[in-house]
């Protein structure tokens, strides 16, 4: 079997090495040629534990490689990205593009998968776009036993947790919406050489829905501690002790609050189901402007600390540690963490500090006159302030002794505990 994996992201590459781990001959696409020499080369592009190897390995036996040309295959799974625009609107260009290119190619026999998370409805439209283009080919019919068909589409989405991608993918449980349910059987099939968790099969609609559900069910939930973070400012009570108090009952599992929320996942996917079902999603609604607001109020707090220092602000020195939307990894997709500090390279302090272990160069929308990337003994000395904005691993090990007479707003809970 030739599988084609158009999309060597953080989805589409672990998936491809996935695959050709298991012999089977995998083609990874994508349209950036620098990401195309990495693979190729046995390297990877992004920080994953464990992919590296992975990758290294199956290039090393022929089973994986890259180009930017899109070639005949079994199979083609669509891992492109779908972020939302305008009034946080589903964007499905990405898609498109990839349907369009593919469908030339289709024989009969093939299989297409979307893996990449979409609104309800967008298996549908794909097929609308490839039908359009081969009208010679039999395409299935949403929910109709078509016995003869030529192509199957299904979608399959990840439910995978950046910095343990490698795992879950082999591990967890995986969805397989079929645009029928043969559609389904033959995705299922080529999942079954590497996934040693259940592929649950059902439709396409269930199965696009049912992903938006996952992540939507973590916003909320979410929103309801960074909600319980803004009472206990208000109230000054410290709002770590107050939800380790009340985590105390048999039933009761709040999470921790934090900057915001971040990521391709969370931060993008309530939106597809608001979208769709605008009347109806209130409470993921609001869950959504209630998380989305937070960055703004860590804004606040700096600018408390700014006036507890008693200095002018161009005499004053602010570290902002981790840049990304989660530890340990180098993902800044949707992160409130660089959101706020690309805000404070804008607010004039002196000079401000960028602690961020997993890069190697500041960002290039930053002011780079004052905004100095640097490690994390030199932030701790020279910062008057200090904003722990994400919680990696290097910053849990720091000596609280080391903030004593500065400013500390710590975001994590880390040493406010």
């Amino acid at each position: 079997m030739k599988v084609s994996v158009i999309g060597l992201g953080y989805i589409g590459l672990p998936t491809s090495a996935l695959m050709a781990s298991h012999g089977i001959e995998v083609v990874g696409v994508d349209v950036n040629q620098n990401i195309v020499d990495i693979v190729n080369q046995g390297k990877i592009h992004i920080v994953e534990p464990g992919l590296d190897i992975l990758v290294r390995t199956s290039v090393k036996a022929g089973h994986l490689r890259a180009t930017i040309s899109l070639e005949k295959s079994d199979a083609f799974m669509i891992a492109v990205p779908t972020p939302f625009k305008g009034d946080h609107e589903p964007d499905l260009s990405y898609v498109e593009l990839a349907v369009k290119a593919i469908a030339p190619l289709l024989e009969k026999g093939n299989v297409v998968i979307l893996e990449s998370t979409a609104p309800v409805g967008s298996t549908e439209k794909m097929l609308e776009w490839m039908q359009a283009i081969r009208p010679d080919l039999c395409f299935p019919r949403f929910d109709e036993v078509e016995a003869d068909l030529d192509i199957s589409v299904a979608h399959c989405p990840e439910r995978v947790l950046p910095g343990n991608v490698v795992q879950e993918l082999v591990e967890n449980d995986r969805i397989i919406g079929g645009i029928t349910r043969q559609c389904a059987e033959r995705a299922r099939e080529i999942y079954n050489v590497f996934v040693e968790g259940d592929c649950l099969v059902t439709d396409c609609r269930t199965a696009e829905l049912s992903k938006l559900v996952e992540n939507a069910f973590r916003d909320v939930n979410i929103a309801f501690a960074n909600e319980l973070s803004l009472i206990s400012d208000k109230l000054d009570i410290n709002v770590w002790e107050l939800i380790r108090l009340a985590n105390r009952h048999p039933r009761v599992n709040i999470l921790q609050p934090g900057p915001g929320v971040g990521g391709h996942c969370i931060a993008v996917d309530p939106w597809f189901i608001i979208n769709s079902a605008p009347n109806e999603a209130k409470l993921i609604h609001t869950a959504r402007l209630v998380n989305d607001s937070k960055p703004q109020f860590v804004l606040e707090q700096i600018n408390r600390a700014e006036i507890a220092l008693g200095k002018e602000r161009a005499e004053i020195n602010l570290a902002c540690l981790g840049l990304a939307f989660k530890p340990d990894i180098d993902d800044f997709r949707e992160s409130p963490a660089l959101y706020i500090a690309l805000q404070v390279s804008k607010m004039g302090f002196s000079k401000q500090y960028l602690v961020e272990p997993n890069i190697n160069q500041i960002p290039i929308d930053f002011d780079h006159n004052s905004t100095e990337l640097v490690d994390l003994d030199k932030a701790l000395i020279g910062a008057d302030i200090i904003v722990l904005l994400v919680d990696h691993k290097q910053f849990k090990e720091i000596n609280p002794k080391l903030l004593l007479g500065k400013q500390v707003i710590d975001t994590r809970g880390l040493w406010s505990k």
